[in-house]
């Protein structure tokens, strides 16, 4: 039973962190290739 609610809630924890890291991903993707390029490095 336990483990049954670690499990959910482990799998609840990593729905939210990937939907909390995806657009921090992104916007690190963006501000990072906006640097670089200005930069002239890829």
């Amino acid at each position: 039973m336990l483990r049954a609610i670690a499990d959910v809630l482990r799998a609840i924890g990593g729905a939210i962190a990937t939907v909390v890291i995806l657009p921090f991903r992104a916007l690190a993707r963006l501000f990072g290739g906006a640097s670089s390029s200005a930069r002239g490095r890829h």
